[in-house]
Order: C-alpha cells, then sequence, then structure tokens
C-alpha cells in the first residue's frame, strides 16, 4: 500500500512506540497539568512537528549514514538510553511536591516538547533503526510513500496525545487532591523509563 510494506503492522508500531512510556508523554502530561487542554495540545504539536523532522531526515539518508557507521549508530543508542535511564532515576528519587524531572516553562510547550522530542532517544531509535524497515524497496514511490507514512504518524500522533491530554486534564485535580497517589504514579513511570533505557542498553 503506497509503497509501505505491511502497513497495518506499521501502524501497530507507531501505537506502540506511542504507548511506551517516554519523555514525550510526559512532556504532554506536564504541559497540561500546568497549561491545561491548551497547553496539552501545544506540546501535542510540538511532540508531531519533532517527530516529522526525525522522520524526514531519515527519509534525507540520516539511517543509511549511521548504518553504515555502526559506532557511530551505537554511540546514539547508548547516549539516548543512559538519557532515558537517568530520568527514570530522577523520577524515582523525586520527592512529593519537588521539582518536576520535565521542567517545562508556562507558554513554551510547543518549543520544548520539540525539544524533548528531538532528543528523545526512543524517537531517534524508532526512525533510525526501525522506520526503514516499512519502507518496500520494490513498491516505492518516492515522496508519495513518505507522505502516507508521516501523515499516519502525525494523524496517530494527534489522537493518542489529544487522548492523553484529556485524561490528565480531568485527573490532574484528583492528583493534586491525593500527593501520594501522585507520588507512586511518579515511581511507576520512573520504573517504567528506567526499565526501558537498560533494556535499550544491553540489546543488540
Amino acid at each position: 500500500m503506497f509503497g509501505i510494506q505491511d502497513y497495518g503492522a506499521f501502524v501497530a508500531a507507531v501505537v506502540v512506540f506511542l504507548a511506551i512510556p517516554g519523555p514525550g508523554n510526559f512532556a504532554v502530561i506536564t504541559s497540561t497539568g500546568k497549561g491545561r487542554i491548551r497547553g496539552g495540545l501545544a506540546a501535542t504539536f510540538g511532540i508531531i512537528a519533532g517527530d516529522q523532522v526525525l522522520m524526514w531526515l531519515a527519509v534525507a539518508g540520516v539511517a543509511a549514514l549511521l548504518k553504515a557507521n555502526p559506532a557511530v549508530f551505537a554511540a546514539v543508542q547508548y547516549a539516548g538510553a543512559a538519557y532515558l535511564a537517568w530520568l527514570g532515576f530522577q523520577m524515582l528519587r523525586a520527592r512529593p511536591g519537588g521539582a518536576p524531572v520535565l521542567d517545562i516553562q508556562p507558554h513554551h510547550y510547543f518549543r520544548q516538547s520539540l525539544l524533548i522530542t528531538l532528543l528523545n532517544p526512543k524517537a531517534i531509535v524508532f526512525y533510525m533503526a526501525f522506520f526503514p524497515l516499512f519502507v518496500d524497496p520494490a513498491r516505492h514511490q518516492g515522496l508519495l510513500t513518505f507522505g502516507v507514512m508521516a501523515a499516519t504518524i502525525a494523524v496517530l500522533t494527534f489522537g493518542y496525545c489529544a487522548s492523553l491530554t484529556l485524561i490528565t486534564h480531568f485527573a490532574a485535580e484528583r492528583l493534586r487532591a491525593n500527593p501520594r497517589a501522585s507520588a507512586w504514579l511518579n515511581r511507576i513511570a520512573g520504573s517504567m523509563l528506567l526499565a526501558f533505557g537498560l533494556k535499550l542498553a544491553i540489546q543488540k
């Protein structure tokens, strides 16, 4: 379909990629907590913009360049894994009422979420390592193929992040009233980030 190798699998991979806890998810949650729905949506569009930049960089040949230089690709992976593990560790040791691990400033939701996405190891690994696997070299249709993939990613990201924004918005008041629940959620999220970072570091 449009030169995409197994479009259904591609959609499933993007959904799984979105669902894995990472800096982007927490950027949306933090932005919604501070700026309500408008803040969450601004962060959503920042993430979409960052995803598009990474995807088109992969299209431009960055993925091929990294694959041709295994040491560089490994360095990108390990640096990303270390950042993710560090973020998870910081969340585990954070105290209730303390400064947030992702300190997004008011009215900077789009810009900071864009930067977080561009530096997000989860996104970098996805676009540089897995994204090229879904391009069918035999039925590739050039910009049409990549355009459809880009649009699919944008639509799925908007749907997921908008849903996360609404859920966070309506749950925020309850979490503010219950610091213990908020602390436990922070620990769970931190544990998942730490585990994913370690898995990324040890996988071949």
